[in-house]
């Protein structure tokens, strides 16, 4: 079982990631350049957080043209698992892989802390160990942090359970509370809060290793081969 973790210039998560799989997960995970056409070979991509491209225009604007989104493109296309935090959320929502968009904070405040998250949909490889209902404690760090998307996409995530994650107190305004959501095929979420950096008992939670933990085991139990296919250019 091997993670991929995409690193753009400005991540600054992705060592967190790395971590969180390879030392309290106890699995492969490879760092990949954010101009590597390939993933190698992974069975599951994580896009982490921090400020891609120094969040400059919007954020994860300019790391969507970056080569690796192809690939990663490619890779979702075939079923292959994604999971974007933070910066990761809002690459995904400008390369496509998810819709609505993420916007400045309502308090127009970064916010730092700890918020309470409620899974809503246990029913997708990131959750999948989780309990409907159930609350974790994340970190979130943010200023551009507040989902926002029209009201038949809302409506039609709400109908499709396509909402893996909400606030219990909405630290950044975000429509309908939303912390998380999936795409159509439930093979991608983005997701605002930290699971990684709630993944060891010396961080003083380990609530974030039921979301990679999810994923690991729903990567290491597909027996189905990836058939990649290539994108018209």
């Amino acid at each position: 079982m091997k993670v991929g973790i995409v690193v753009f210039p400005g991540s600054n998560c992705d060592h967190d990631a790395w971590y969180a799989v390879s030392a309290n997960l106890r699995h492969d995970a490879e760092f990949i350049w954010h101009d590597s056409a390939s993933l190698g070979g992974v069975d599951a991509v994580i896009l982490p957080g921090g400020f891609s491209y120094g969040d400059y225009l919007r954020c994860g604007a300019i790391a969507k043209f970056s080569p690796v989104m192809r690939a990663v493109k490619e890779f979702a296309q075939a079923g292959g698992p994604v999971l974007g935090i933070c910066n990761g959320f809002q690459v995904l929502t400008e390369a496509g892989l998810l819709p609505g968009a993420l916007v400045r904070n309502a308090n127009l405040k970064f916010v730092c802390r700890t918020v309470g998250v409620e899974i809503v949909s246990p029913d997708s490889p990131f959750t999948r160990k989780a309990r409907r209902g159930q609350h974790l404690q994340l970190p979130v760090a943010h200023g551009e942090g507040c989902y926002i998307a029209d009201e038949a996409t809302l409506r039609q995530l709400e109908s499709e359970d396509r909402i893996s994650l909400r606030y219990v107190d909405n630290p950044n305004g975000s429509l309908r509370g939303i912390a998380g959501i999936l795409n159509a095929q439930r093979n991608v979420m983005g997701m605002m809060p930290h699971p990684e950096r709630a993944a060891d008992p010396l961080m003083g939670s380990t609530d974030g290793l039921v979301i990679l933990s999810s994923l690991i085991e729903s990567s290491s139990n597909s027996k189905a081969p990836l058939k990649v296919q290539a994108l018209a250019s």
